[in-house]
């Protein structure tokens, strides 16, 4: 059974920047694009963030930070926003599957009617490799909104998912991720 869970320790935090830097460093051998503009593994290393780990039998499989965003300037209302979403090299698909079915659950739990992501895209929408993870990413139920600049600075497509109700899916994955709080220079309440 997979876990999503809040990580609440420094070793798990810890673990997760190490996370981050390893997909980093795998994303800059594969010649694919790797945030430029902002310190990730230090994001979960902050003790103002409320990060969140994809756990199988104990073993850290991805991470992001989950946050309430009443307005990302894009898009239109209140959302969970999911930022800094790294999994492990070699295990992408399933993992971001696995992603998206709990964080449209866990939306719809929190109230909120959309799930919001900035996956990087450096160049056209269209062209690779954006355009790949995009498809599998589309498969999955998310929606394009376009491209610009995302919220650390660097060029993004813009994603949005619904948020819906998936009560079986707590036979495969555990839920103990916190309410999230408003994103940095959001405001609002969680």
């Amino acid at each position: 059974m997979y876990e999503m869970r809040t990580l609440g320790t420094d070793a798990e935090r810890e673990e997760a920047a190490a996370l981050v830097q390893d997909r980093q460093h795998w994303l800059t051998q594969q010649g694919l694009p790797a945030p430029a503009r902002a310190d990730i593994p230090a994001q979960f290393r902050a003790a103002q963030t409320m990060p969140a780990g994809l756990f199988e039998d104990g073993k850290l499989l991805a991470c992001l930070i989950p946050e309430y965003a009443p307005d990302l300037g894009w898009g239109q209302g209140p959302c969970l926003f999911l930022g800094c979403v790294h999994t492990l090299p070699g295990q992408f698909d399933d993992l971001t599957r696995l992603i998206t079915l709990w964080a449209s659950d866990f939306a719809a739990r929190l109230d909120l009617p959309i799930v919001r992501a900035e996956p990087l895209a450096r160049h056209t929408l269209e062209a690779e490799p954006p355009a790949a993870l995009l498809r599998r990413l589309t498969d999955s139920g998310w929606s394009v909104r376009g491209s610009g600049p995302g919220r650390d600075g660097d060029r993004v497509a813009r994603l949005e998912l619904p948020a819906e109700h998936r009560p079986r899916l707590r036979a495969l994955i555990g839920c103990r991720v916190h309410a999230p709080a408003a994103a940095p220079g959001e405001g609002g309440n969680s």
